[in-house]
């Protein structure tokens, strides 16, 4: 590709490139380049790509694209802002795919990944689209399934991810959108069909500092689209609708919003409501637990409905719904009378939803067995401890993610927030759950919160294997 057509549209504040140059690859990683690339030096929050500049001359890139420190004795381009630049170049070297689909984009701090799921499959069939989706657990191209480091890539391999897609005859994309991806330009030149917002709780304040902070990134994706869904039973809703741009959509189960769930009816294999929009009038069955389905189920139709799928059909789509891997799974307990969920509430207000919610068909004790990431914000933890005892009857406090935080700092954080001691504080998240097993009785649930899809724990800097699943059947298996 020319470099003129490769720059098209991105705002260049002088180079000494010529227009012509022929550019065979783009990379943002000096240690891929290859020989006639561009490299773009983007600033990092651990390294800046400009000191890396040098490395990827070396290794023979024809054009660097930077915001300072041009290269002697090569060709460059300096703009503003390379990650901004970063997105655009993405669009360009794919064929700006997002343009022959429609994508939905899902924001909030929970539920995204649960109703991308749910939207993915009513999509499917309600109007037999075909539908990739980008998240949290994997990215979904047609039948093929790819991890994901990211709950949304970086700019370019997102633009790599969605052409894909389209040449996979997707016709509809649902990803997750995270508050850093909006706020790093991440998702910048996509043009969101519809964007929903789940709510907003305390999270990843460690990266954006304040609580104001973080809603207005998680705002800046109802600039970006042509429809919003608001789940205006979160209180922050009423002034992210302020701040938007796009037509307005609501859901909720209390006042007047657009899409009402009423008549909600909570059990332990599902979750239903009577759906009223106007004077028309849908009955829906979920076969997922929870109180948070209801909510995601909301957002999900709404989402349907500004895409034109009628109400009953949507309704009708959705009563065939599958849970999530992760979020509140039911691990197989043969020959045991108790229970034991798998969730990937990691925050205060994910923690209370799935306790509160297991609450309501919950017949014995409540166990729950949780701890917090390290590296990660500090603030929530004694939060998410007070949750924890407030709501279960009994609680074993353990590691998450550590990370290179010391385990047991973090639950010391994590116990400031309780009155009383837990049952108990096991650091190894092995020998907690074994722990939990042992207490369980008939009729108890056993809620292991924070991993929920997570197959491994990070501890220091590296990523061990860890399955919960496996954990409960080896447990089991040792018990017998």
């Amino acid at each position: 590709m020319k470099l003129k057509d490769l720059l098209a549209g991105v705002a260049v504040l002088e180079t000494n490139a010529p227009s012509d140059t022929e550019i065979t690859g783009v990379r943002y990683a000096s240690n891929r380049v290859q020989t006639g690339e561009l490299f773009v030096a983007v600033p990092g929050y651990a390294t800046d790509g400009h000191k890396y500049i040098p490395d990827a001359v070396r290794r023979g890139a024809a054009v660097i694209l930077c915001e300072r420190d041009m290269p002697t004795g090569t060709l460059w381009v300096r703009v503003a802002s390379t990650r901004q630049a970063l997105a655009q170049l993405g669009a360009n070297w794919f064929g700006h795919p997002a343009e022959s689909m429609q994508v939905i984009g899902v924001t909030g701090t929970n539920g995204k990944t649960s109703v991308t799921y749910l939207l993915k499959e009513l999509l499917e069939k309600a109007i037999g689209a075909k539908v990739g989706l980008i998240g949290t657990i994997c990215n979904l191209i047609g039948s093929e399934e790819l991890p994901t480091e990211r709950t949304t890539p970086e700019s370019f391999e997102l633009q790599g991810i969605l052409a894909k897609m389209r040449d996979a005859g997707c016709t509809h994309v649902v990803m997750e959108v995270s508050s850093h991806a909006l706020y790093l330009h991440r998702v910048d030149e996509i043009p969101f069909r519809v964007g929903a917002f789940t709510n907003l709780t305390e999270d990843h304040l460690d990266f954006h500092g304040t609580m104001e902070n973080y809603r207005r990134a998680k705002a800046i994706l109802f600039t970006r689209c042509e429809k919003g869904v608001f789940n205006t039973d979160d209180p922050t809703a009423e002034q992210m609708i302020r701040d938007a741009s796009c037509e307005i959509y609501t859901v909720g189960t209390t006042g007047q919003p657009t899409l009402l769930g009423e008549k909600l009816e909570l059990a332990s294999d599902h979750a239903a409501m009577t759906l009223r929009e106007g004077a028309e009038e849908v009955r829906l069955r979920v076969g997922i637990p929870g109180r948070f389905t209801v909510s995601n189920a909301l957002v999900a139709v709404g989402i349907a409905r500004q895409l034109g799928i009628p109400l009953k059909t949507a309704a009708a789509a959705l009563s065939q719904a599958k849970g999530v891997k992760g979020r509140i799974e039911v691990v197989p307990t043969p020959n045991k009378d108790f229970t034991v969920l798998i969730d990937y509430a990691h925050t205060p207000d994910g923690l209370e939803n799935v306790l509160r919610s297991v609450r309501d068909f919950c017949k014995g004790r409540l166990i729950v067995v949780f701890g917090c990431g390290g590296d990660r914000d500090r603030t929530k933890r004694p939060i998410m401890g007070h949750i924890a005892e407030q709501l279960a009857d009994l609680v074993i406090v353990t590691s998450d993610n550590p990370r290179t935080e010391e385990p047991m700092a973090i639950i010391r954080d994590i116990l400031a927030g309780m009155e009383h001691p837990p049952l108990l504080v096991e650091e190894n998240r092995r020998l907690a759950i074994r722990q939990a097993l042992r207490y369980a009785q008939k009729n108890d649930i056993v809620v292991l919160a924070g991993k929920g899809h997570e197959t491994y724990q990070i501890l220091g800097t590296e990523k061990t294997h860890l399955d919960e699943r496996e954990e409960v059947a080896s447990a089991l298996w040792e018990s017998k």
